[in-house]
């Protein structure tokens, strides 16, 4: 067997000792502390407006990350995901230990699907079911607790450009 070829094999077998180590040994399942930026965030629901303070996850890490490994959450707080064009979104709760309603927003702000209580840690995708450009992670029952809904609009400086 040719030496690069060891050399390959030898390496991924390291690899894999080191993401199976770190994701048992939790050096990579842990919630750091690190929080996003975060703004205030409006749902105009009926007669109502309500408010919450949102973190901001622009880049694609960010995304990715979002509200895993975090155990709790403020009632009024949330996670604002933004996304480059509207399209079909997926979601998933792996890593996830907070029941969430995941709510998707349309490019114009407005609510296109909920996804009310979801399931902590299942790995099972989320669809939008609509185009979606941005994505509402909100506490579970939050939606129905304010008599958030379909078709109800969503604003942010974010989401203005402000």
């Amino acid at each position: 067997m040719p030496v690069s070829r060891v050399f390959r094999s030898v390496a991924k077998v390291f690899l894999a000792l080191f993401l199976v180590t770190g994701l048992t040994s939790g050096t990579f399942a842990q919630d750091d502390g690190k929080r996003l930026r975060t703004e205030p965030l409006t749902v105009e629901s009926a007669e109502k407006t309500h408010r919450f303070t949102v973190e901001v996850a622009v880049s694609a890490p960010e995304r990715s990350r979002g509200l895993m490994f975090r155990e709790e959450m403020a009632a009024d707080d949330g996670m604002l995901f933004i996304f480059e064009k509207e399209g079909d979104r997926y979601f998933w709760m792996k890593n996830t230990p907070l029941p969430l309603d995941i709510i998707y927003i349309d490019a114009a702000g407005k609510i296109v699907s909920i996804a009310a209580d979801t399931t902590p840690f299942s790995e099972q995708t989320i669809p939008s079911g609509a185009p979606a450009k941005y994505v509402l992670e909100l506490n579970a029952g939050t939606s129905a607790e304010r008599g958030i809904v379909v078709g109800d609009t969503v604003s942010s400086a974010s989401m203005t450009g402000g």
